[in-house]
């Protein structure tokens, strides 16, 4: 990978790591993201919170508009990480 990239990447974590607050976190995202990009990843964030709880594809395409590849892409990251979203989850 690009270490350019590298560089910037690790600044928007520890950015992303040092917002307290809802309202910093909505800042940030607006600031540097579309909103269309914002979308996208909170609805990933939903689809896996849904799959969490068992709710089958069907429904969870419904409920959140996320087409049946990105459920499909969501619950293998689940599955790869599911410690990860174990916890994640938790603190919501």
């Amino acid at each position: 990978m690009n270490k350019k990239f590298e560089i910037s990447e690790e600044y928007f974590y520890v950015a992303a790591a040092a917002l307290e607050t809802k309202e910093e976190a909505q800042e940030f995202f607006k600031a540097l993201c579309t909103k269309k990009e914002t979308q996208l990843i909170a609805q990933r964030l939903y689809v896996a919170k849904l799959l969490s709880e068992n709710k089958v594809y069907i429904d969870i395409v419904k409920e959140t508009g996320a087409s049946s590849a990105t459920v499909s892409r969501v619950k293998r990251a689940m599955e790869t990480d599911r410690d990860y979203f174990t916890k994640l989850l938790g603190k919501l």
